[in-house]
């Protein structure tokens, strides 16, 4: 991993995982070890925009989930539902594509790294409101210090490493 000053905007680090992905052993790694952390009972990854969606399909691929892709504004054809929330630079939308999770199916949350905790919320917001049970929220990196674990309160959050 590395730390990306000033990105997306001054006084960010923003933590790349690219180099992790770029290995085909730190991959297959990442890969396994978030598994390990899932609930057995999961049917579905709902996949977070963009690097969550690279994580989400060798999940889905390698164990037979599902995949959810979770998107920004404006890239779905059918919408099901949205919600809005802050980041730590600014503010966004979340969507989730129409009919892709059912009432009562088993979903994990996915996504390379924990921050404020504002997506992986809005993210179990989505699944619940489209009828799912949320089993967990697995990323690769949580950053402490903004304190995102505290607006995922009573939920399973799994990381893999925290800094």
């Amino acid at each position: 991993m590395r730390e990306v000053p000033d990105f997306p905007r001054a006084g960010v680090v923003f933590r790349d995982l690219t180099p992790v992905l770029a290995d085909p052993d730190a991959l297959r790694a990442v890969v396994d070890a978030l598994q390990d952390k899932i609930d057995d009972s999961t049917q579905v990854i709902a996949a977070i925009e963009s690097r969550g969606f690279l994580l989400g399909a060798a999940l889905g691929y390698g164990w037979r989930y599902g995949v959810v892709p979770l998107r920004k504004p404006g890239k779905l054809p059918v919408v099901a539902d949205s919600v809005s929330y802050d980041l730590e630079y600014g503010s966004t939308s979340l969507e989730l594509p129409g009919g892709a999770i059912q009432p009562g199916q088993r979903v994990v949350v996915v996504d390379d790294v924990l921050a404020t905790g504002g997506t992986a919320e809005a993210a179990c917001t989505l699944v619940e409101r489209a009828g799912g049970i949320v089993t967990g929220v697995s990323v690769v990196l949580e950053i402490a210090a903004l304190e995102g674990r505290s607006r995922l309160a009573g939920r399973d959050v799994q990381t893999l490493m925290t800094v």
